[in-house]
């Protein structure tokens, strides 16, 4: 006799229920004319702001929505459950407090991070237990902090080199350059390092002289650094000293000379006439020469002195005279007196 033939529901227990309901879920897709979707408001969220995981065309014979965070729909991965029906939400595992479920299925994050960068999975089951996955994302970054921008040197001269060096406490930034206000051209001197930290203009010329700042951004913020004066100087000689300077020290030099050279001359000219009573001629006048023949007690006395005959002691007095009175003849003192005999 064979044995009776078991019926199709008897012997299934609650864990054949569940396999059965857990293959029907795995095959499930929502209808293509209302596709679920879910979208990141805003597309780029800021650290420290909200943003929510917005969740579109959501089936209206949904039964429970449950959001899980990364790549997989793992229970330790589970952060909230919510229960259409008796609208009840229950946290799991990965649940940090700020998140929070909507009856749409849309998932709000109150003071982002950048932990809560990447993948989200939506997990929706229907009333006939069969289940969807719809996969969010979230994209999230730092407010940017201002950028320090230095200079090897902020002095140069021309065809000399300078390194200007833009640095960030942020990371996956873009850089962007700019010369007095406006985007910095790049030509075959002005070169940017492979990031664009850093750009190097070799050699200089005089128009690179300006304003220069950095700029840092992401898809959320921006950033400039204070601004940078790059000064270029005329290209200076061997010795180091601009042309301008060097004209200058000639030209004060051969000023010098001439002043030199006229004080030299006054010197010399004041010393020749100081020496003049060297080649004075007699200082007696013809007309006392002339008067007769003296004799024994009578005649004209005439005295004339000459400069050879003066004390050494007193040589200073005749020359300040001179100096004095150029006209007069201070070396010649006569002192003429006319006798009449008795």
């Amino acid at each position: 006799m064979e044995p009776p033939s078991a019926s199709p529901r008897a012997g299934r227990g609650p864990w054949q229920e569940l396999l059965l309901a857990v293959s029907l879920l795995a095959f499930w897709n929502p209808p293509t004319t209302a596709q679920v979707t879910v979208e990141s408001v805003p597309p780029n969220a800021a650290e420290g702001k909200d943003a929510l995981l917005r969740v579109l065309n959501l089936p209206g014979d949904t039964a429970s929505l449950t959001w899980f965070r990364g790549e997989t729909a793992l229970p330790t991965h589970k952060i909230l459950l919510y229960v259409i029906d008796t609208k009840v939400t229950t946290p799991g595992p990965a649940y940090s407090g700020r998140e929070t479920i909507y009856p749409n299925g849309s998932l709000l994050f109150q003071n982002i991070t950048l932990n809560d960068a990447g993948s989200h999975i939506l997990q929706i089951i229907n009333q006939k237990f069969e289940t969807a996955l719809i996969r969010g994302q979230l994209r999230v970054f730092q407010s940017m902090s201002q950028p320090l921008l230095t200079a090897s040197n902020t002095t140069v001269t021309e065809d000399d080199s300078v390194v200007l060096t833009c640095s960030s406490s942020n990371t996956g930034v873009a850089i962007q350059w700019l010369f007095n206000g406006q985007i910095l051209i790049l030509t075959d001197r002005k070169k940017l390092s492979q990031d664009n930290s850093t750009l190097t203009i070799d050699p200089v010329r005089k128009e690179d002289a300006g304003k220069y700042e950095c700029e840092v951004s992401n898809p959320v913020s921006f950033r400039k650094s204070d601004p940078v004066r790059l000064d270029v100087e005329d290209k200076r000689n061997s010795t180091g000293l601009r042309l301008g300077s060097i004209i200058g020290i000639a030209l004060g030099v051969l000023l010098g000379l001439a002043l030199m050279a006229a004080l030299g001359c006054l010197l010399l000219h004041t010393r020749s006439r100081s020496l003049i009573f060297l080649r004075v001629s007699p200082c007696c006048d013809l007309k006392e020469l002339r008067s007769p023949a003296s004799t024994p007690g009578h005649g004209a006395a005439s005295r004339c002195t000459y400069p050879d005959s003066l004390p050494s002691s007193t040589a200073a007095v005749p020359i300040y005279q001179e100096l004095q009175h150029p006209e007069k003849n201070i070396y010649c003192q006569i002192n003429h007196k006319a006798e009449v005999a008795s």
